[in-house]
């Protein structure tokens, strides 16, 4: 039988809208859709599209360090992106960056608009606990 973790940042938003930041169920970790908000949940960086990307792998990396696992454990990712465009070149270059040599499957999704004024880009994973770290 599976067992189930439910990870939380205990933010506001996170009760606001009935989410939580990941759930593990048996060997996959499915991690929500990350941003750029500090540790009090607080939103940063509007309309600046490289501080958000960076504040976001580094928010995906609490949730990756939380369960012990790496980034090239990650199997899958959708990433939404206003303006792709615009910003099509700095999210592959942010990628590349991230992950080096790992390469999981991938969905860009170019969006009008996120949650919050401002936010450009949001960033959820699939993980796989059996893969090596």
């Amino acid at each position: 039988m599976a067992t189930i973790d439910v990870f939380h940042y205990d933010v506001p938003a996170e009760s606001d809208f009935g989410y939580s930041q990941a759930i593990k169920s048996g060997d996959l970790i499915h991690i929500s859709g990350q941003l750029s908000l500090d540790e009090a949940g607080e939103f940063r960086s509007p309309d600046d599209f490289a501080a958000q990307l960076k504040q976001t792998y580094v928010n995906l990396d609490k949730v990756l360090d939380h369960y012990g696992v790496t980034r090239s454990q990650v199997v899958s990712q959708t990433v939404y992106v206003v303006d792709l465009r615009r910003n099509a070149a700095a999210t592959a270059e942010g990628n590349l960056a991230y992950f080096g040599d790992h390469r999981p499957v991938s969905t860009v999704i170019g969006v009008t608009e996120l949650t919050f004024p401002g936010q450009v880009i949001e960033i959820s994973f699939v993980v796989d606990t059996k893969l090596p770290a």
